[in-house]
């Protein structure tokens, strides 16, 4: 059988824990409406403190996804920049070809555009060893150094690598962050030759400034080798657009996934503000009145009654 102390010791020592437990609850409720976190220590709740550690470690992971996604977004769109700039400078190069075809023009004007097509030449060779986000060749591959360079005849000659990285975006998926210079700019002529268009224009233009006993021939010939250069181009813009699209698409979701992690952890582990002021509320209510009684209480003595 239970024996209960009536005893002033044990009527001292239960309301001195029952006000201990008291201040420590409000001291509880006030941490948590400081820090906003219902959880003050894992012990707390050791099956929500887990998952809160994995929700974390989540979004973590989605700060490196969403870093990659950024940077790739970044080189992709310098590259469909760069290779804007580069169709522009193709279709300028069909413009003089065709004008250069003409059998009207003289070889003084032929001369003339010849040398233009010098300039789009290097002006092509410029933007094929255009810099990525990171200061290295973004048409290189994973060459640091120019994805292309002059050999000893004046050709452009590809020098990067033949692969360009992956990044991951999460979840299993990546995206390639750039295309080689051979991806987009080699392509096979009418004939079946491969080439690519910086070759075209510096050969056009070679021929037009006295390499070529027809001329006109040569850059009538060159029309269909530069459109077949323009629609190489043209694909692979199509490719940059698709994988920028497809990053879009990724962070999109990866958008709502967070939003979900922070309901979930929010739901959790997160202070309900009004139920947690109201809970204080009453806990220090019923502090104050247990002082209250206890400090009336202990002042009794049997004189009182006498």
């Amino acid at each position: 059988m239970t024996i209960v102390s009536t005893s002033t010791s044990a009527f001292y020592e239960r309301a001195r824990a029952d006000m201990k437990d008291l201040r420590s609850q409000a001291e509880t409720l006030q941490a948590q409406m400081s820090s906003g976190q219902k959880l003050t220590r894992s012990s707390d709740d050791p099956v929500a403190a887990s998952r809160l550690r994995t929700l974390g470690r989540l979004e973590k992971l989605s700060d490196i996804d969403a870093a990659n996604a950024n940077r790739a977004n970044a080189d992709l769109t310098l590259a469909d920049a760069a290779m804007s700039d580069m169709a522009d400078a193709i279709i300028r190069a069909q413009e003089l070809a065709t004008q250069a075809a003409n059998d009207t023009i003289t070889d003084a004007q032929r001369t003339a555009i010849g040398q233009e097509l010098d300039e789009i030449f290097n002006n092509l060779v410029s933007l094929s060893n255009a810099r990525d986000s990171n200061g290295h060749a973004l048409f290189g591959g994973e060459s640091a150094g120019d994805a292309y360079e002059i050999d000893a005849s004046g050709a452009a000659v590809y020098v990067g690598t033949t692969n360009t990285s992956e990044l991951p975006l999460g979840e299993g998926q990546t995206v390639t962050r750039s295309m080689t210079g051979p991806q987009f700019l080699s392509f096979t002529d009418a004939n079946g030759n491969a080439t690519d268009i910086m070759a075209t224009v510096k050969a056009l233009a070679t021929a037009l400034q006295g390499g070529s006993s027809d001329p006109a021939g040569a850059a009538n010939e060159a029309l269909t080798t530069l459109q077949s250069g323009l629609d190489a181009l043209t694909t692979g813009q199509t490719v940059v657009g698709t994988r920028l699209a497809w990053i879009e698409l990724t962070d999109e979701r990866r958008v709502n996934l967070q939003e979900l992690r922070q309901t979930e952890e929010s739901n959790i582990g997160a202070t309900d503000i009004a139920t947690t002021i109201a809970t204080l509320q009453e806990t220090l209510t019923v502090l104050e009145a247990s002082q209250a009684s206890f400090t009336k209480l202990a002042g009794l003595t049997l004189f009182d009654n006498i």
